[in-house]
C-alpha cells in the first residue's frame, strides 16, 4: 500500500525522535513545504543561537581576549573527542575541528604519501566530490605522483572488486568517500580500508555525507585519516569548520604540510623554528575559529543526544517512504530512483533523476520544496532525521508529481 498523508502523520505520531524538530529555528517563510537540503546545509537549532549570543555578549564581550586561556583554546580538541564518541566511533585524542574539509582532506593526503616513501600512485574515484578529486590532483601535481582513476557507477559508488583491480604496490594512498554525494551510496567502509592495508597503502575517508547520519567506527575499522564537514547533518552552520582523524598509531610521524603557530608545541612561546604539538593538535594550523566552533559543538551534543543508531533509523525509513512514493507516482511519469533500494547501501538522502531535473529542481524550489540538484540530472532529497518530518516529506513527493507531471 502506498503510504498517504495519513499514515506520514502517524508516523511523525509514533516518531521517538520527533521532539527534536522544535528544538530547531523555524523558518519564517509560510511558502515552504518541505526542507529537504539538510545533506547541504543543516538548520540552525535554538541553542546555537543561545550559545552565540552567550558568547558574544560573555566570553567575547566581557571576557575579551582572557577567554584564549579559559577555554577556547581547548575547544578543537575537545569538541573533536565530544565529535568521535558521537559520531565516528573514534576514542579521544584523534579528532580535531578546524580549518574546511578541502584543507584538511589536503593536510592529511600530503602527510598519508610522506609516510609511503617511494609509492607514486594515489587511489581515487572520479565521481567523487569535485573537491576531493582537485586536492587529489594537486597534491599529485606538486610531488610527482599518478592518479589512478576508478570509474565506478555515478548512480553506486566504489566497490571493493572495482578497488581491488587498481591496487598495486605503487599505490601510497587510497582517497574515497564513505557516502556518494550524488547516490547516497555507502561504500563498504570494513572491507576497502582492509584491502588498501592489504596492498601496504593508507586509506583516507571523506565522511561530509555519512557524519551525523550513517555510524561510523573509525577506530574499529582499522582506518588512517578521515575528514568532514559539520555544517551538513551536524547543523553547525554555513562554513563551520571541518573536523580531520588521525588514527592514534600514526600521530607521531604525521607531519602535516601547513605549519601554523596552534599546530606547534608551544603555540605562546613564540618560537623562531617549528616543534609540532603532541597528538592530533599536531594537525591544526590557524586560529581556530570559536564562533563556528560553538556551532559544531551545540550540533554534536544534540547528535549525541539522540543517539545515532535512533538517527539512522529514521532516516532508513523515511528514505523507504521516498522510494515508495517515488516508484508509484514518479517512475510513470519517466523519473527514475538513482540511489541504491537496498537500505543497507543507502545514506542519508534519495537521489531522483530525470533529463529535466534541473528545470524540475528550479519549479520546486518555487513551489517551496527546497531541494538540491546535480548534474547531469539529478534531484536530491535530503532527509534529516533530526529535522525532516514524514508530512512534510510526503507532502514534497505530493508536489513533486503535480510538477513532474506538468513538465512532460
Amino acid at each position: 500500500m502506498t503510504p498517504t498523508l495519513e499514515d506520514a502523520r502517524r508516523f511523525d505520531a509514533e516518531d521517538p525522535l520527533s521532539g527534536f524538530r522544535d528544538r530547531f529555528v523555524a523558518p519564517d517563510d509560510e511558502g515552504i513545504v518541505a526542507y529537504l537540503d539538510g545533506n547541504s546545509l543543516g538548520r540552525p537549532p535554538k541553542a546555537t543561537l543561545a550559545r552565540l549570543d552567550s558568547l558574544v555578549r560573555g566570553e567575547w564581550g566581557t571576557g575579551l581576549i582572557r577567554s584564549w586561556s579559559e577555554g577556547w583554546m581547548e575547544l578543537p580538541v575537545q569538541v573533536g573527542d565530544r565529535l568521535g564518541a558521537a559520531a565516528l566511533g573514534a576514542a579521544p585524542g584523534q579528532v580535531v575541528v578546524a580549518d574546511s574539509t578541502s584543507v584538511c582532506l589536503y593536510k592529511v593526503l600530503r602527510a598519508a604519501v610522506a609516510l609511503r616513501p617511494g609509492r607514486t600512485e594515489i587511489v581515487t574515484d572520479r565521481h567523487n566530490f569535485p573537491t576531493d578529486n582537485y586536492v587529489v590532483q594537486g597534491v599529485a601535481d606538486e610531488l610527482g605522483l599518478a592518479v589512478r582513476w576508478i570509474d565506478s557507477d555515478p548512480e553506486g559508488g566504489v566497490t571493493a572488486e572495482e578497488l581491488a583491480a587498481v591496487l598495486s604496490e605503487r599505490t601510497a594512498v587510497v582517497v574515497l568517500s564513505h557516502v556518494a554525494y550524488r547516490s547516497a551510496f555507502i561504500a563498504d567502509m570494513a572491507a576497502i580500508t582492509e584491502l588498501g592495508h592489504s596492498c601496504g597503502a593508507l586509506v583516507v575517508w571523506d565522511l561530509c555525507h555519512s557524519v551525523g547520519s550513517v555510524p561510523v567506527e573509525l577506530d574499529a575499522l582499522g582506518v588512517d585519516f578521515a575528514v568532514g564537514c559539520t555544517y551538513k547533518f551536524l547543523n553547525a552552520g554555513p562554513g563551520a569548520p571541518a573536523f580531520v582523524y588521525v588514527r592514534a598509531e600514526h600521530q607521531e610521524a604525521f607531519r602535516q604540510p601547513i605549519w601554523g603557530w596552534m599546530g606547534s608545541d608551544l603555540p605562546f612561546a613564540m618560537e623562531h623554528g617549528y616543534q609540532p604539538a603532541a597528538g592530533v593538535r599536531r594537525a591544526l594550523s590557524g586560529t581556530p575559529p570559536i564562533t563556528g566552533m560553538v556551532g559544531v559543538d551545540e550540533g554534536v551534543a544534540l547528535v549525541a543526544e539522540a543517539g545515532i543508531d535512533r538517527i539512522r533509523a529514521k532516516a532508513v525509513e523515511l528514505g523507504e517512504m521516498v522510494i515508495e512514493l517515488a516508484d508509484e507516482w514518479l517512475v510513470p511519469l519517466g523519473m527514475r530512483v538513482a540511489s541504491p533500494r537496498d537500505a543497507e547501501l543507502r545514506g542519508g538522502h534519495v537521489t531522483v533523476a530525470r533529463a529535466d531535473g534541473e528545470e524540475l529542481s528550479r519549479r520546486l524550489i518555487d513551489d517551496g520544496v527546497i531541494i538540491d540538484f546535480r548534474p547531469p540530472d539529478g534531484i536530491r532529497i535530503g532527509l534529516s532525521p533530526l529535522t525532516t518530518s514524514f508530512a512534510e516529506t510526503w507532502q514534497a513527493m505530493d508536489a513533486m508529481r503535480r510538477i513532474a507531471a506538468e513538465g512532460r
